[in-house]
């Protein structure tokens, strides 16, 4: 077993606003370029222009239609993937410690040389967000494009998530979490964000900015902005157990 860090330095993550997402997949799309060009081997992808296409994805988005108990029924386009928790499961589970947790930063990564694709990081996650790759037969996750953030050799805006870099409507919010005057961490406060099934106890840097309710004039939703809307995250729950 792995034992985790008491505390990091910082809590790098995303906020991501379901009320601003419009589930168009640039996200999975720009992800999935960059993370086969640049994170170790390339993601796979298996007959691509086939019957039964599958592959390996890092960020995902699934689309439900919604029916919250304050207003009528509305798509919610909801985006997935690794939320580097502070108790991550994951990380607890390896037995050759290849799944990690940063202390410099919070971001939970796996060393594929001493991952052996056994699949228990995958089990012990809650949120579905590990998957093995059936061609180099290791784990892959989010590493928040850890390979971006941090190169000092591509321009200053785009030292960012490549999701966030290339979602067209700004529903991805990268930042500090442990910063309080961080943009995510004023999204956050602002728009009443929330963790993804708190009840498991990982929790989770990524938060979500819950959609507001579309039945309303827009001064009574505005004032809603600080306050999660009623039934959302039973709503929720059930939604992801379907995925």
């Amino acid at each position: 077993m792995t034992t985790l860090p008491t505390s990091t330095e910082k809590k790098l993550g995303l906020a991501i606003d379901l009320d601003t997402c419009v589930g168009c997949h640039a996200c999975v799309v720009s992800c999935k370029e960059w993370n086969t060009s640049n994170y170790g081997t390339p993601l796979s992808d298996e007959d691509a222009y086939g019957a039964e296409p599958h592959g390996t994805f890092l960020n995902r988005v699934h689309s439900f239609e919604a029916q919250p108990e304050t207003g009528c029924s509305q798509t919610i386009h909801f985006p997935k993937s690794c939320l580097h928790c502070d108790d991550a499961p994951c990380v607890t589970v390896c037995p050759t410690g290849a799944s990690y947790k940063r202390t410099e930063d919070g971001i939970v990564l796996v060393n594929e040389d001493d991952c052996m694709g056994c699949g228990l990081c995958a089990w012990a996650c809650p949120y579905g967000a590990r998957e093995l790759d059936q061609l180099s037969g290791v784990m892959k996750k989010c590493t928040l494009c850890i390979d971006r953030i941090y190169n000092e050799n591509i321009p200053e805006e785009d030292r960012v998530p490549a999701c966030v870099r290339s979602c067209p409507a700004g529903a991805r919010h990268f930042g500090d979490f442990a910063d309080p005057d961080s943009n995510v961490s004023k999204l956050v406060a602002e728009r009443g964000g929330i963790d993804l099934m708190p009840e498991m106890g990982t929790k989770p840097v990524n938060k979500y900015l819950p959609p507001r309710p579309k039945d309303r004039p827009s001064e009574a939703r505005l004032e809603e902005t600080h306050s999660e809307p009623k039934g959302f995250l039973a709503w929720l729950d059930k939604a992801l157990e379907a995925i």
